[in-house]
């Protein structure tokens, strides 16, 4: 008996949810220490540091370096292997003429494929790349609003604890793994950190 595309694709995206649980928790799948964790660190500066640095696993995890190359293509893979097809950065970050992102990646992820998907599929300009960077380097390009596409410290809390694109790294499909801990905690993190005077690793 042959299906309908509809049928397949229903039957798929049930799969995915029953695999990945409840999707509002957005939760990883390695260990990412909450923000009251770093209480006892006496020292501001110190304390400062070290939720900067526990957050760098969410930022440095191949699910955000990906698309935060130091190139001009993407991504892809654990490995950090060149984007299959090749596809360049284009206007805005959003694909060249014939080669858009959106020809292929959609609002959600499509899993029989393997292709992610989210809201605002989008490369990070050049001047916010995170590839190669020490937590140090990544520390100060993010404090940077010439470098951080012109965000205060307040707008990088927001922008990473509640946004789409951001969340997509706990929610990457099949066959990928998913940044570590939860959005939740990772943006408690990055508030703690700013709130501590946003102090940057050696």
């Amino acid at each position: 008996m042959r299906r309908s595309p509809g049928i397949v694709l229903a039957a798929g995206a049930l799969a995915w949810f029953a695999a990945a649980g409840h999707a509002g928790q957005h939760a990883g799948g390695e260990e990412l220490r909450p923000a009251a964790a770093f209480a006892e660190i006496g020292d501001e500066a110190e304390r400062s540091r070290a939720l900067f640095t526990e957050a760098g696993k969410v930022m440095l995890h191949p699910r955000c370096v990906n698309c935060h190359p130091a190139g001009d293509s993407p991504l892809q893979g654990e490995d950090f292997r060149p984007h299959e097809p090749p596809v360049r950065r284009g206007l805005g970050g959003t694909g060249v003429v014939g080669m858009r992102c959106r020809a292929c990646h959609m609002r959600d992820n499509f899993d029989p494929g393997r292709v992610p998907g989210a809201h605002q599929w989008v490369l990070a300009p050049r001047r916010m790349a995170w590839e190669g960077f020490t937590l140090g380097q990544l520390c100060e390009q993010v404090k940077d609003p010439e470098r951080n596409g012109g965000r205060t410290l307040e707008e990088i809390v927001e922008h990473m604890s509640e946004d789409d694109l951001v969340g997509w790294g706990w929610l990457p499909g099949a066959g990928r793994s998913p940044a570590p801990g939860s959005q939740q905690t990772f943006g408690e993190l990055i508030a703690a950190w700013v709130e501590s005077g946003a102090a940057c690793p050696e």
